[in-house]
């Protein structure tokens, strides 16, 4: 019986031990696995790391793109603060030398003027403006005239105005028409006048032009009426009166 208790005690301590057995090789292989699952998570974390430095060279990247566009602005500013303003500048310096504002008026100081009564058309006379300087003038609107002590002023004949300024070359004339009295005998406060002075305008209507010019009259002087008017400055004889 002893032997047998001895026995059954042997062969159950040798199930024992094999159980034990393979439970201990059953945790390990769990282990195993556990530690394979952890080395994703540490690829992982190791990965961060590395996404972190991505991140921060892309987040550079535009910084340095940023700076090259300020660059390229700068540039772009200098260049149309350089040669911009300065071409501007030049051009509006060449064009006030060409302007209209350069240009010499006519007046009693650089021409010589002279007034006669024409045959034809009736009742007018002729006023001759001749360039004696040594430059081209211009002649803007149209003469003021005054005989004698007058008043009032002979306003202009609208019809004659001209499209542009008249200007003179030197030893060149222009002209402008008088309408002295109405014809049909109309016109009021007839009188004869025996001096004249023909005023000169400025670039603007009314303003003065210059020093005035007193041309000779006829010995006999000449007759006017309240219908006197004058036409614009002209180019030609004939459009000077037409009117």
């Amino acid at each position: 019986m002893r032997t047998s208790r001895i026995r059954l005690l042997a062969a159950t301590g040798a199930t024992l031990a094999a159980l034990a057995l393979t439970a201990c090789e059953d945790g390990t292989g769990t282990e195993d696995e556990g530690a394979g699952t952890s080395r994703p998570t540490a690829t992982a974390t190791t990965d961060t790391p590395s996404d972190a430095g991505k991140d921060d060279s892309a987040s550079s990247d535009p910084t340095a793109a940023g700076g090259g566009s300020q660059e390229a602005g700068g540039g772009k500013d200098t260049g149309s603060g350089g040669k911009g303003g300065n071409t501007d500048d030049d051009k509006t310096d060449e064009g006030a030398d060409d302007g209209p504002e350069t240009r010499v008026a006519c007046n009693g100081s650089n021409t010589t003027v002279t007034a006669r009564p024409v045959s034809r058309p009736l009742n007018h006379m002729l006023i001759t403006v001749k360039n004696t300087g040594s430059g081209p003038c211009d002649l803007t609107y149209y003469p003021v005239l005054r005989f004698d002590e007058m008043q009032w002023v002979p306003q202009p004949i609208e019809e004659t105005k001209p499209q542009a300024v008249v200007g003179i070359d030197p030893g060149e004339s222009a002209y402008a028409g008088v309408l002295l009295s109405a014809a049909d005998g109309s016109g009021d406060g007839g009188t004869t006048g025996h001096k004249l002075a023909v005023g000169f305008q400025g670039r603007t209507p009314n303003s003065s032009g210059g020093p005035s010019a007193i041309p000779s009259l006829p010995a006999k002087g000449v007759y006017y009426d309240s219908t006197l008017a004058v036409s614009y400055w002209q180019q030609s004889m004939d459009d000077a009166l037409t009117y």
